[in-house]
């Protein structure tokens, strides 16, 4: 059975709309997917409704951006009550700061004589949140770089001219709001933010601390040692296993479900019931 809890579509900065990501999933033989698009709920009524008839199950998710000790640290939220007022106001102000953000990054490339970029980087978010990955692909459309990865090297990235520091709302915020409407906070790709143990030690503590019940150890772009000291801190912190692909559209190294191999270990699949004890 193939599980995936971590994934974006349209809403936020993935490629596919809600209905072409469900429909890829049931292609895929995925038999359980969350959609957790960054800050935000919107894809989510559209791929229950596109799943509907078929043998996938679609969970309702999100991820959220939080700081943590000068650190920008994502928590996916799953299987939490859409319709709860604080959870969807903390939302509403997270997508207005990516709004104010966003035009905040266009007055730094205008400085740099990139006119233009805000526009076409909302053409790409569709309505939806604009992140930095929408100013990157609209950078390489307008021929200002060559790739994506050289917008954020040269640009985007952390300490370059047009890095806009976050105001994202504390971790603890994130996820007292998830628990309180009814959902599992989940310490999302650990491996990414290249801290070292004893930092990524501090970081599980603090996360269990504020109510974190789990952490996604199962991701395929974690190799095999970082899993394994991640199932270990699991143990250690009594978390509960995720597994996410964080897939964002068609690509030669990612795909819902791929390589999200469960360790005998307790998942938050158990937990939910989704799957039983053993499998």
């Amino acid at each position: 059975m193939k599980i995936d809890l971590h994934c974006h579509s349209r809403a936020s900065d993935g490629s596919l709309t809600p209905t072409e990501l469900v429909q890829r999933a049931i292609n895929q033989q995925v038999s359980i997917l969350a959609l957790t698009d960054h800050d935000t709920i919107a894809g989510l009524a559209e791929a229950k409704v596109a799943a509907n008839g078929s043998s996938l199950k679609v969970i309702d998710g999100v991820e959220i951006s939080t700081s943590w000790r000068n650190w920008e640290i994502h928590i996916v939220g799953l299987n939490f009550d859409i319709d709860n007022e604080p959870l969807q106001q903390l939302l509403m102000r997270q997508s207005h700061w990516r709004q104010q953000r966003a035009e905040l990054i266009e007055q730094k490339l205008v400085k740099r004589g990139f006119d233009g970029v805000l526009a076409q980087a909302r053409v790409y978010a569709d309505g939806g949140n604009i992140g930095r990955s929408h100013f990157a692909k609209a950078m390489v459309d307008m021929g200002l770089v060559a790739t994506p990865q050289l917008a954020f090297d040269k640009y985007l990235g952390k300490g370059e001219s047009a890095y806009v520091g976050n105001q994202w709302c504390p971790l603890a915020e994130a996820v007292a709001h998830i628990n309180n409407a009814g959902g599992m906070a989940v310490l999302a790709h650990p491996a990414k933010y290249q801290l070292s143990n004893k930092w990524l030690r501090m970081l599980t503590a603090d996360f269990v601390e504020a109510g974190g019940e789990a952490i996604e150890t199962i991701h395929c772009q974690q190799n095999q040692q970082q899993q394994q000291f991640l199932q270990l801190l699991a143990k250690e912190q009594n978390l509960l296993l995720s597994a996410g692909s964080d897939f964002h559209g068609p690509s030669r190294w990612l795909e819902l479900g791929r390589g999200l191999h469960r360790p005998d270990q307790p998942g938050v699949w158990h937990h939910f019931g989704w799957i039983e004890e053993g499998q």
